[in-house]
């Protein structure tokens, strides 16, 4: 799959401007000192739906307008942010919009889905399971299946990255979170359409390590998900696209555990009183991880979202 060019990644801006402006990336003092280094983020937890997956929803339902194939209904799954990415779009399309979640989802995901105007389906014990009942419906219903991972979703989500590289050139090493692929495959993209020389580490689960185990062995290996805290990263089955891409770009994989995580989420609501959901604590509890090997670099950790249930929430603050 050929990643979006510079003109394309620009092209996706204009069309995710009409809807927001850039997110904010800040150098905060409080992350600096607990990293031992200079430390940037980039705040996509202040989309319009709390997580960076909205740019590529907004991109995919303008490439099925500019082809003349946008559908009378999509139908997608989720656990949360790509569906309320989804739905958003579904929603300024005027297309009737159907999300399957696995049972036990995040309550007040599914509720901003909701908010869209989803019809909300739970189905399966995991995400996995979930997808393969919605291409399932889809086919069914004769729907437009919208995946996890496609060109024109990875072309919005790369203005992420191509704004954090533009807004802070001296980045020496990013940490990416990965779920389905598509803001590591961005990263990479970005990188390259900019000439970046900064080192992209990806950050999976230690309790969700398909994307490990499939880099690890240069092909897909099915891994089992026991997360509690990290749903935006409760991958099984890592997506062979998105893996063909990383495979040399990727310099290594950093594992964090649940607690790892928690405690990012309250260190960066300390430091910068942001919520941040497990995923999007996921690339600081990396750095963390590897914060002995940083010093006198300049890192950079994405909140790639803030969509964390509030009683969960309050268990990991208190």
């Amino acid at each position: 799959m050929n990643l979006p060019n510079l003109q394309a990644i620009e092209a996706a801006a204009d069309i995710i401007y009409r809807e927001f402006q850039p997110t904010p990336q800040y150098r905060w003092g409080l992350l600096s000192e607990k990293l031992g280094t200079s430390c940037w983020i980039k705040h996509e937890n202040h989309t319009p739906v709390g997580a960076f997956k909205i740019r590529g929803g907004l991109t995919y339902f303008d490439a099925l307008v500019q082809s003349g194939t946008l559908p009378r209904e999509v139908v997608s799954a989720t656990r949360g942010n790509h569906g309320q990415s989804i739905g958003w779009a579904a929603r300024a399309h005027g297309v009737g919009c159907t999300i399957v979640v696995p049972h036990g989802n995040s309550l007040e995901k599914n509720a901003a889905m909701r908010s869209l105007g989803v019809t909300l389906i739970e189905h399966g014990d995991d995400f996995q399971a979930a997808r393969e009942f919605a291409i399932a419906l889809a086919q069914e219903r004769n729907a437009h299946m919208v995946p996890s991972f496609h060109p024109a979703l990875l072309r919005g989500v790369a203005t992420y990255w191509w704004e954090f590289f533009r807004a802070a050139p001296d980045l020496d090493v990013v940490y990416v979170p990965i779920g389905q692929g598509s803001g590591a495959c961005a990263a990479i993209a970005a990188k390259h359409a900019l000439h970046h020389s900064a080192r992209i580490v990806g950050v999976v689960s230690a309790h969700a390590t398909t994307y490990a185990d499939s880099l690890a062995a240069g092909r897909v290996v099915e891994s089992p998900v026991s997360t509690e805290l990290a749903d935006g990263m409760a991958c099984r089955v890592a997506d062979a696209q998105a893996l063909e891409i990383m495979q040399g770009e990727i310099d290594h994989i950093v594992q964090v555990t649940d607690a790892e995580v928690a405690q990012a989420m309250r260190d960066l609501f300390a430091s910068t009183h942001n919520v941040a959901e497990g995923a999007g604590a996921a690339a600081f509890a990396a750095a963390m991880q590897e914060r002995e090997s940083l010093h006198g670099q300049t890192v950079g950790v994405t909140i790639s979202g803030g969509n964390v249930d509030s009683a969960m929430l309050a268990r990991v603050l208190r």
